[in-house]
């Protein structure tokens, strides 16, 4: 079978143990980011699987209806970057691993690392020691400190794990299902979305992008909040307001930011104006780019195509095409 691989951006991929699952087939691996749907078609014209990397290439139905050949599309996670109506049209199986029960520790971690990167203002430190000064400013203690956890799922209640290691008070706001669960795990829950923004030294944002959560965190919930806190988020850009981050950074209130997601990916703009801030932390969308966590995904990945080939396709999110005939080749 013809198989592509997109945005492996080092050439990870064939690296991996598990990239032996896909012995036999034929393999393209495109290590750059496209978004041009001719190109894309140009590329992908021959391709009978096509393995998606989390959401960093767009697959609508200008460029699906150009696919031919196109029988899987391989991916984990949530797929709102896909045209699941497309796909099921055209008889093209999309298999999507939600991986229940376990959260991205990855991600979780890396959402700590830009906490007590932007709390102790490591970054800057940093710069400034290799520029030759010396202590360029003070940082911020989080013990006794409350950290906000805007969404108690899996990798919430793990920030929340590690605030509590850290001496800090953990205080959530969510839904009321998951507010049951960060009381059940001995965290606070909020009264109300205005208390929660107003109380918070640190508020991480830990939700799914679906269409109840964009733009969930508007303009009033960050004037709420004190003026030296910080918002961080490594889930989706769109969860804020677009363009209300930049004008209440300028506006004092959150004092800081840490930022792991943008608007528009990869961000290439080095005057991006959110990166013209000192007290803005940001990384390039790496919160789940670790090897072991890699190993992982792609091992649910390549069991997919397996499974698949074996004429048994698993984690299938669009059940209707198997209902349905089968592509034209």
């Amino acid at each position: 079978m013809k198989i592509s691989i997109l945005d492996d951006y080092f050439d990870t991929v064939r690296t991996l143990a598990c990239f032996n699952k896909l012995k036999g087939h034929d393999v393209e691996i495109w290590n750059d980011h496209m978004q041009d749907t001719g190109v894309l078609a140009g590329r992908l014209k021959d391709t009978e699987c096509l393995v998606l990397i989390r959401e960093r290439t767009k697959i609508q139905a200008d460029l699906l209806d150009r696919l031919p050949r196109l029988r899987l599309i391989s991916q984990r996670s949530v797929y709102p970057h896909i045209d699941i109506a497309a796909c099921t049209r055209l008889g093209v199986i999309v298999s999507s691993s939600q991986h229940p029960g376990l959260p991205s520790y990855a991600a979780a971690e890396l959402t700590w690392a830009l906490i007590l990167a932007c709390a102790r203002q490591l970054p800057q430190q940093m710069a400034a020691l290799k520029a030759g000064k010396w202590q360029i400013g003070v940082g911020t203690a989080l013990r006794g400190k409350t950290l906000g956890i805007f969404g108690y799922g899996r990798i919430g209640a793990t920030v929340a794990g590690y605030g509590k290691a850290f001496g800090m008070n953990v205080l959530a706001w969510a839904r009321e299902e998951s507010l049951a669960r960060a009381r059940a795990d001995g965290h606070a829950a909020a009264r109300s979305k205005a208390e929660f923004f107003a109380t918070c030294d640190i508020v991480t944002l830990h939700m799914r992008l679906v269409p109840a959560t964009r733009n969930i965190v508007k303009a009033e919930d960050l004037a709420r909040m004190k003026p030296d806190a910080i918002l961080v988020n490594t889930s989706r850009a769109p969860l804020i307001e677009e363009g209300v981050l930049v004008a209440a950074l300028r506006a004092g209130r959150p004092g800081y930011a840490a930022l792991d997601v943008f608007e528009d990916e990869p961000v290439l703009d080095p005057d991006l104006p959110l990166l013209q801030f000192p007290k803005v932390v940001a990384t390039p969308h790496i919160g789940y780019v670790t090897r072991d966590e890699y190993e992982m995904q792609f091992t649910d990945i390549f069991d997919q195509i397996v499974a698949f080939a074996a004429g048994r396709p698993i984690n299938v999110v669009n059940p209707d095409v198997l209902a349905g005939a089968a592509r034209p080749q």
